[in-house]
């Protein structure tokens, strides 16, 4: 019976036309019919067998359609492929390589699809409405049921494309990446990419052995996201994106989305859900209570990797906590976590700016880690680096075959010291992928502080480089805009959303404003960056400076410890002694110290109390809270045998991590020493220019006034009876640190008594005390 729009023939699933190859039914794309979702085909009695039904003939595939999807060019696969209406049925196409046949199964009726050659398989079916269906693939070896993708409606909705389009998408991770979810009632895993330059897209996995020829993305319009909902993917599968380039080459690329990485040197993404219960509620509600700069806060610098060689997150867990707690450190901050391919590159060259390096665990057991500290009551901080990235052929370069994420002028995509790669921040899309990674951090792992890398090499156009090798900003400057845009962006957002966060700026020049509101316009016409604090470059060069001098010769520079306040409130300071300062021929800090190891480690005591009383939050890096003697190498990380009380130094050992325990102590219980860090109110000199007796005295007040009296003698004799001018406010003061102190490895010289003002006049001030300064030391006195 011929089948025409105008004379429709009723079908229902009970009663299927009868369809013959002798007697087909003519169906044309010319003669369309209304065709209702809801004539579905009826369920039939639980336990029997779906009917074998005949197929309709379906219409051909147009050249153009078939060889686009098998070159991996075409940007609507679902047009083509999945299940579509048309008069007097519905016609159905797959596409699976190697497949030896496949069965469209929809409720009681079973048709086995056409084999159309090149993995191609189609048919027609008798139906006046889509139908849900399933599809039964016989392979060699094996025989598969499942759900087609390419029946199902786009998982990513209008808002998040809009806000994609904007580069306002704040949480970018849930828009794009693999998202295991129950779309349409199906089970799967969205998968969705930014390549706006790509031909196509495919999505290949261990799931498709690694072929992606039956996995086609559809492009979902200006965006340039690519998407495809699969079903029956899930959890741990590996998987990478197929991009099809403009000169129609092909390369396969890790999710820059990814949350989960294999273990280097591997490379794939992997499908990741988090299943975390965090328990660290206590420590969120109160981290807000103070900002960071009117906070204690000293800062244990590590390298997980090389803290304990081999330890997993989850075993680091066990101990790091307990050590930085017993240290009386109040955080933590991590060189790099996100995935990196090069471990001597301590992490600074990521590849997966969304995943957690899975050398040791998983990203829950990377929460697990920041869960377990936040519960001993240790801040977590972490480096960032949003300043380049490396050139991996399967990672962010060229991404979709033409410069994406990195600047498209070589000139300013290249970055000059690294060999690696510079983003566009000028490119929306970009700024939003990293300003959105931010935000990712703090807010779904519980970190509690950014600190920026590189902050200097993003700010200017001309870093590192030679004239003729950049061009001049619009207004003729070298400042970067479109990395001061970001920055801008960045910290904003961050501040707004994740209340108690604190980010901080490796900034190394006198940039103005780099902790200035990013609304408030400084001198130089910029408003501020917006960081919370920055690292005291300058302090950390000068200071280190002037200890490695022999104390002979330190009177020639005497400024080089005295010439940091004259900035100090000019930024809010945290200052380093990072990595950087004790690798790579540099040495550890007491092997930077002159004289031999008494003094070595004598000086080194003396500088770290100096550090704690100094305006800024302080920062050590591993090992040096015991004076190790080597270098770090992330190869073996620190020397704990020499802690080991079998060693015969190990008293010279313990007795630094012992002194630097007690600084935390007395700093945490002492507010002169960070309550106003940023304040000049807060610090006064008392003895600045003792060039001759290598000595530095100041008083630290805290809100109320209660003063804290810092003086260090920096020459390797004492000095009895050394008279110092104090306010008369005080009535005696006592001696509360004195790294000299025999427990910490010293001689033991001390102010055993209550020093009484004399009203002798001293130093421009109304009273005097006479205090022995033992050698080499530093000493803190409290009102008695």
């Amino acid at each position: 019976m011929p089948v025409t729009a105008a004379e429709p023939v009723p079908v229902t699933a009970a009663e299927p036309v009868p369809v013959t190859a002798a007697e087909p039914v003519p169906v044309t794309a010319a003669e369309p019919v209304t065709v209702t979702a809801a004539e579905k085909p009826s369920p039939r009695p639980v336990g029997s067998a779906p009917e074998e039904t005949a197929l309709l003939p379906s219409p051909a595939l147009d050249a153009s359609d078939r060889g686009r999807l098998l070159a991996g060019t075409h940007h609507d696969p679902h047009s083509v492929l999945g299940a579509h209406p048309l008069p007097g049925g519905v016609a159905f196409r797959v596409l699976r390589p190697y497949a030896l046949s496949v069965t469209v199964v929809a409720g009681d009726l079973r048709a086995e699809l056409h084999d159309d050659g090149d993995g191609f398989f189609s048919g027609a079916l008798p139906l006046r409405g889509v139908p849900e269906y399933r599809l039964i693939i016989a392979y060699e070896e094996q025989v598969q049921e499942t759900e087609d993708a390419y029946r199902l409606l786009p998982a990513l909705g209008d808002l998040d494309l809009h806000l994609i389009g904007e580069g306002r998408h704040e949480e970018l991770w849930k828009a794009l990446g693999a998202e295991p979810m129950t779309h349409q009632g199906v089970t799967g895993t969205r998968f969705a990419v930014w390549a706006p330059n790509a031909q196509g897209v495919r999505v290949t996995g261990g799931f498709n052995f690694w072929d992606g020829t039956a996995y086609p993305m559809r492009s979902l319009g200006a965006t340039g996201v690519w998407e495809l909902f699969v079903p029956g993917v899930g959890e741990g599968e590996l998987y990478k994106y197929e991009i099809t380039r403009q000169d129609g080459s092909k390369t396969q690329r890790a999710d820059p989305m990814a949350r989960r990485t294999e273990i280097p040197p591997n490379t794939s993404s992997i499908v990741h859900s988090s299943h975390y219960e965090w328990e660290d509620g206590e420590w969120l509600a109160r981290r807000a209570e103070a900002p960071a700069h009117e906070a204690p806060m000293s800062i244990y610098e590590l390298h997980l990797a090389s803290w304990r060689p081999g330890l997993t997150y989850r075993q680091l867990a066990d101990q790091l906590p307990a050590y930085v707690r017993d240290l009386g450190f109040t955080h933590v901050e991590l060189m790099p976590v996100a995935e990196h391919p090069f471990g001597g590159s301590w992490g600074y060259q990521v590849t997966g700016f969304y995943a957690p390096t899975a050398r040791l665990g998983t990203p829950d057991d990377f929460k697990y880690l920041v869960d377990a500290l936040h519960r001993a009551g240790i801040g977590v901080l972490m480096d960032w680096v949003p300043a380049h990235f490396p050139r991996d052929e399967w990672a962010l370069a060229e991404f979709d075959g033409r410069p994406l994420y990195e600047h498209e002028d070589p000139l300013r995509a290249a970055h000059p010291d690294w060999g690696t790669l510079e983003f566009d921040y000028g490119r929306k899309e970009v700024r939003n992928f990293l300003v959105a990674n931010a935000v990712y951090w703090c807010e779904e792992f519980h970190i509690d502080g950014l600190r920026v890398d590189a902050v200097a090499s993003m700010l200017y156009l001309d870093y590192s480089r030679e004239p003729g090798q950049w061009v001049p900003n619009e207004h003729g400057g070298r400042e970067n805009l479109d990395a001061v845009a970001f920055l801008q962006e960045m910290n904003a957002t961050v501040y707004r959303r994740v209340p108690g966060v604190v980010t901080i700026a490796e900034e190394s020049t006198a940039w103005d404003g780099v902790t200035r509101a990013t609304h408030h316009t400084g001198p130089g016409g910029f408003g501020g960056l917006g960081f919370g604090l920055k690292w005291n470059m300058g302090w950390m060069h000068d200071s280190l400076g002037y200890v490695q001098h022999d104390p002979v010769h330190r009177r020639h520079h005497h400024h080089e410890m005295t010439f940091s306040m004259v900035y100090a409130y000019s930024e809010n300071y945290v200052l380093p002694i990072s990595h950087d300062e004790v690798v790579h021929g540099k040495g550890s800090l007491v092997s930077k110290m002159p004289g031999d190891w008494w003094q070595q480690r004598a000086t080194e005591r003396a500088y770290l109390a100096f550090m704690w009383s100094h305006p800024g939050k302080q920062l050590l890096f591993m090992g040096q809270e015991f004076a190790q003697g080597a270098e770090w190498s992330e190869a073996h990380g620190p020397d704990w045998w020499l802690l080991d009380p079998a060693y015969g130094a190990e008293a010279d050992h313990r007795g630094v991590r012992d002194l630097v325990r007690d600084l935390n102590t007395v700093y945490q219980d002492t507010p002169a020493l960070w309550q106003l860090d940023t304040n000049p109110a807060g610090f006064e000199w008392l003895v600045g220019d003792a060039a001759e007796d290598n000595v530095f005295a100041f008083v630290r007040y805290d809100a109320e006034g209660t003063p804290l009296l810092s003086i260090s003698n920096f020459s390797p004799v004492v000095r009895g009876d050394y008279r110092i001018g104090v306010p008369d406010t005080v009535p005696a003061w006592h001696e509360t640190l004195n790294t000299d102190a025999s427990r910490y490895g010293g001689a033991d010289s001390h102010n055993p008594d209550p020093l009484k003002p004399d009203p002798q006049p001293w130093h421009g001030r109304p009273a005097s005390i006479r205090v022995t300064l033992p050698p080499l030391a530093t000493v803190w006195l409290r009102p008695a």
